[in-house]
Parts: structure tokens; C-alpha cells; sequence
């Protein structure tokens, strides 16, 4: 779904993974996401500052026209924040 210049990704999960959701913890939200100008910099920036970066460098996914980089932190609160 998109308005303007935000969009909110709504998708099922598969089955497999129906159990492992239904157990979380830190709530039932998957992922907030940001779109950044520079994945890279932004990689660097938040790996210097010492957040806690679930990837070892930033992921491409075919997605959309040109595809997506993305990589992960995780929140205070076990939340998981992307940026693309």
C-alpha cells in the first residue's frame, strides 16, 4: 500500500514460520524500514556508532525496477530496524 511517499508492506507469512511468530517476544510487528540516499554510508555510519547490525554488509534483493540493498539492526527492545 502506498500514499505519497510511504508505503506500508503488508504480506502472510508461510505456514513454517507461523509458530515462530506466534512466539515472539518483542511484539508482532515484523520490521520498520527507512529508505536511505546511501545504503553504504549509512551502513558505515551506524556499524561506527556501534549499533548492533545483524548483517555483515548490506543484502541485495531483487526486488522492484532496479532491486533493493538492505541490511538490519535490532532496537533497545529487539525490534528490527531495515534500511534500503
Amino acid at each position: 500500500m502506498q500514499r505519497g511517499n510511504m508505503i506500508i508492506e503488508i504480506y502472510q507469512m508461510p505456514d513454517a514460520e507461523l509458530d515462530e511468530i506466534r512466539n515472539r517476544k518483542n511484539g508482532h510487528i515484523d520490521h520498520i524500514a527507512f529508505d536511505v540516499p546511501d545504503i553504504d554510508k549509512a551502513f558505515f555510519e551506524l556499524k561506527n556508532a556501534s549499533f548492533p547490525i545483524i548483517e555483515d554488509a548490506p543484502v541485495f534483493l531483487p526486488f522492484w525496477k532496479n532491486g533493493c540493498r538492505f541490511f538490519n539492526i535490532t532496537g533497545q527492545d529487539g525490534e528490527r530496524l531495515v534500511f534500503n
